[in-house]
């Protein structure tokens, strides 16, 4: 018997929350965490080429909402690895049907879920435990001149955080407001 993971497609088109199929024995459990071929049956076409851990030891930490300019787009296999995050996305694809809207996920070391975040979004997350880990296989290196954010609390997202953050950085409260693209069909005239 071989473990295999499983794929469940959100409502933003190209996001995955990945489970793992544990096997399990007296041993404890194995489980796979990677498979270029599951992923490519999903339509997943994701060599990392950069692995990234974040440490988080206070509740309330909040990173993001990060991500980077063509050619360097990122696409990105979220798994906490220690503690519990709530995990958000923001779609920033302007020919998407979800385009401007969010999804979050809690993400537990315990429940080894991990979260596909497609090329062109915004990520970020909010600690809810303090000692919280957070690692991330990413397809694209870090460019700096690519990197860009979206403010956490913006009122065009919404993004409805479980708690309200303690601890975010000098550089993630600057980011700008987000600037919903209005369709040109739904301007007045």
């Amino acid at each position: 018997m071989t473990s295999r993971m499983i794929f469940t497609e959100t409502e933003l088109p190209g996001a995955f929350i990945i489970d793992v199929e544990r096997m399990s024995d007296e041993r404890g459990f194995f489980a796979r965490s990677w498979c270029e071929d599951e992923f490519a049956a999903h339509g997943i076409l994701m060599p990392p080429l950069q692995a990234n851990v974040s440490s988080n030891p206070k509740k309330g930490t909040l990173r993001g909402m990060h991500f980077q300019l063509a050619p360097h787009e990122e696409t990105k296999l979220v798994r906490c690895t220690r503690g519990a995050v709530y995990d958000v996305i923001v779609d920033l694809r302007e020919e998407s049907p979800t385009y401007g809207q969010w999804l979050g996920v809690e993400l537990t070391a315990d429940s080894f879920r991990m979260l596909f975040v497609p090329a062109r979004f915004a990520h970020g997350f909010l600690t809810l435990t303090d000692d919280s880990d957070v690692c991330y296989q990413v397809s694209a290196k870090y460019a700096p001149g690519s990197e860009r954010g979206l403010r956490w609390d913006d009122p065009a997202i919404g993004i409805k955080w479980p708690m309200k953050p303690v601890l975010i950085s000098e550089k993630d409260r600057s980011h700008p407001e987000f600037r919903l693209r209005v369709p040109a069909e739904q301007v007045e005239s």
